[in-house]
């Protein structure tokens, strides 16, 4: 295995563990501070959105943090230049100044607000139950990770576009509550007609749901659900039901419905016209004969119009892979669908954490974390090791959280089941059946070599297949491309050249369809070796071809890379044609290619009998095993340099199976992965190290000079 160069000594003597516990010590206090930065709804202080600083002295809040949208609004904007409410009251009106006319003019200013303010509405207006026993109802105050979400709504509105999220979520923060309560907002505040609806698990947890809808509106001034100034009864009702079951309520006076149903018991979904759908805890939703999740998801939502002020949420703790929600969190996540993903993790909920008793305790508990931070050894399975500890403390996480994670995972029997109800990343959160294959702490060391590539194009020949493709090759540039540049190809001098230097692996897709694999084609760098520093990613193309197409496609980026090594993953090759079809493919490549085509090695047997050569890397539970166990290494001590930052998610999403074997995930890919296996394999085993030699173009490569490549010359 090729090691890494070692860092040269740096000048400054080394950290002591000391400083280093001192160092933790201040970022632990620096974390805490920041989650203790003020938030005050009522001014606007530290609140959601982008916020201007106001002074009106003789407003009731005479300092308030106006969301920016309000700036644009005449009668904010007008009050603001003059300075006051009176001064403001003398430059439109004659009339004299009093108390009833200032007490108007704040009316207005304060329907302005809630319109562009939620959090200041929700703590004026609603009322909600509090978490804390015997405290009774409550001002509605958004917590930290509510502020998250509302941030995320907001966006989408502020935007002028439809509401579509998958929201991915820990337990207990209030997700659902300030999801209902935001479409209580767009209803009451808004736009008259939005009839919305509350789909969950079970009928009692959509009821659930909507007490909380019950509870606001109770204690609603009945003039705020009226234009200012409009006449309205004190007396009328502000809910009333429609029909006998209770799944049917409309608001009058905003002429709008509220309908509740749930997953079991479906009846309740009409062919309304809704505008608004909270589609709740649905990844806990189970399929039957006679019902699927997507089946009445797609019935509730098939009348949701795509504009503006119409509001579709799925939102649930994680349940496995491969289910309804799964596969709706990672489409939007990956920008394929026309929802947005948001991901809430146990670190960003306030009460998840637990204080230590003085400081001692806490600069003891710093201790451990650090001098544990590299161990790997569980004493059961209901803990996590002190390398997975510390990793919680490189996401962000205080030592308290850590501290109340430790007390938490032992009600937990393995780490799955915490993860499910208690993510850290979007990642852990679809729990698994099998175990990781790569620590996501090795997996994030490889983040800050990621960045966009250089350019973006396909590289093309005088033809797409046999002797001409390899002829005339050039790059052309293509926002539309597959191939992904990060290192262009360095020609060498008229006198030089380096050979061994680049590699490139090809992983071939199992099918064509959207779902099968991608077939990726990866350009390895490994100029670096010769001074004993990491290779590195250069180039990638990745997509969904036909399978011959695809091995013509791999020969010209490895001729226009030098004429490098190709090595084809051949295994899929004759599982998807018959083996004859990919012998003959393979063997085409090979007659124009030449011996830069991997082939396997011979044994004395095969060479004695004169058996033709077979070409491609074979991937079979012993050579998998082999790479994977070789990758692993490689990503433990990063013996290579990543650009691409979606292989990094499918390190994430691989597991061994209970059967010993390796996979992704349901739902997810690992033809980046596979071939970052096979080309590490073949790097640092069978490769020799480049190495700077005169040249010799055609002996050099048993190649003839008909093919030798523009990008060679």
């Amino acid at each position: 295995m090729v090691r890494r160069k070692e860092e040269k000594t740096k000048a400054h003597a080394p950290i002591t563990d000391d400083e280093q516990i001192r160092l933790i010590l201040e970022e632990n206090d620096r974390r805490n501070t920041a989650r203790r930065a003020k938030f005050n709804p009522v001014t606007g202080e530290g609140s959601t959105g982008e916020r201007v600083k106001v002074e009106i002295p003789d407003f009731p809040l005479p300092v308030q943090y106006l969301p920016k949208e309000m700036m644009d609004v005449p009668l904010v904007r007008q009050i603001i230049e003059e300075g006051s409410i009176e001064a403001f009251f003398k430059t439109i009106s004659q009339e004299p100044y009093s108390g009833v006319e200032k007490g108007k003019i704040i009316s207005q200013f304060i329907r302005v607000r809630i319109k562009h303010d939620f959090a200041f509405w929700a703590v004026l207006y609603i009322f909600v139950l509090s978490r804390t026993p015997g405290e009774g109802e409550i001002h509605f105050r958004l917590n930290r990770a509510q502020r998250k979400l509302v941030e995320k709504l907001e966006g989408m509105r502020k935007a002028n576009k439809p509401i579509r999220l998958v929201l991915l979520k820990t337990r207990q923060w209030g997700g659902s509550t300030c999801i209902q309560l935001y479409m209580a907002w767009l209803q009451l505040v808004h736009k008259t007609g939005l009839n919305s609806i509350i789909v969950s698990q079970r009928k009692k947890t959509s009821f659930a749901i909507k007490a909380m809808y019950d509870r606001a509106l109770e204690s609603y001034p009945i003039e705020m659900l009226y234009a200012l100034g409009e006449e309205y009864n004190p007396n009328e009702k502000k809910m009333e039901n429609v029909g006998l079951t209770g799944d049917y309520k409309r608001i009058p006076q905003r002429d709008c419905t509220i309908t509740i149903a749930s997953y079991e018991a479906p009846d309740a979904i009409r062919g309304d016209a809704y505008a608004l759908a909270h589609i709740s805890e649905v990844g806990l939703w189970e399929p039957t004969e006679k019902k699927t999740p997507a089946r009445i998801v797609r019935s509730t939502i098939q009348g949701v119009p795509y504009r503006p002020y119409s509001m579709i949420v799925y939102e649930s703790t994680a349940n496995g892979t491969g289910n309804f929600f799964h596969k709706e969190y990672t489409d939007a996540k990956e920008g394929n669908s026309q929802f947005e993903s948001l991901f809430v993790s146990w670190i960003e909920v306030d009460w998840d954490t637990l204080p230590f008793d003085g400081e001692g305790q806490v600069k003891q508990f710093a201790t451990k974390l650090y001098k544990n931070r590299n161990s790997e050894e569980i004493a059961s399975t209901r803990e996590e090791s002190g390398k997975y500890l510390w990793w919680l403390w490189e996401q962000g996480a205080t030592l308290e959280d850590i501290n109340w994670y430790i007390v938490e995972r032992s009600k937990c029997r393995c780490h799955a089941d915490m993860a499910s109800e208690c993510p850290t990343n979007d990642i852990e959160a679809f729990s698994f059946s099998g175990r990781k294959v790569f620590y996501n702490e090795d997996v994030e060391q490889f983040k800050d070599g990621c960045k966009p590539p250089r350019m973006i194009g396909e590289i093309f020949g005088d033809a797409d297949k046999e002797e001409k493709a390899l002829q005339n090759l050039r790059f052309r540039k293509d926002e539309e491309g597959h191939l992904f540049i990060w290192h262009d190809v360095e020609k060498g001098t008229e006198e030089e050249e380096v050979i061994d230097r680049y590699l490139v692996v090809v992983d071939v897709a199992k099918g064509m369809s959207q779902k099968a694999d991608f077939a990726d084609i990866l350009v390895i760098d490994r100029l670096p070796m010769i001074d004993g520093e990491p290779p590195v990613v250069a180039a990638e193309w990745h997509g969904h071809i036909e399978m011959d197409r695809l091995a013509w496609k791999a020969t010209q980026v490895a001729a226009y890379y030098n004429n490098a090594l190709l090595v084809i993953e051949s295994n899929t090759l004759e599982t998807n044609n018959t083996k004859g079809e990919a012998e003959y493919i393979l063997t085409l490549i090979a007659d124009v290619y030449g011996k830069q085509l991997y082939a396997r090695k011979q044994s004395a047997e095969d060479i004695r009998q004169k058996l033709p050569r077979k070409y491609g890397f074979h991937t079979n539970p012993l050579t998998k095993k082999v790479i994977i166990y070789n990758l692993q290494e490689v990503v433990r001590q990063r013996l290579y340099v990543e650009r691409e930052e979606e292989c990094l998610n499918e390190y994430m999403t691989y597991i061994e199976t209970e059967k010993g074997g390796y996979e992704a995930m349901e739902g997810y890919h690992d033809d980046r992965l596979m071939t970052r296996a096979i080309g590490m394999q073949i790097c640092m085993h069978e490769m020799e190290l480049p190495r700077i030699v005169k040249r010799d173009i055609y002996k050099s490569h048993g190649m003839s000079k008909k093919v030798v490549s523009a990008a060679t010359i």
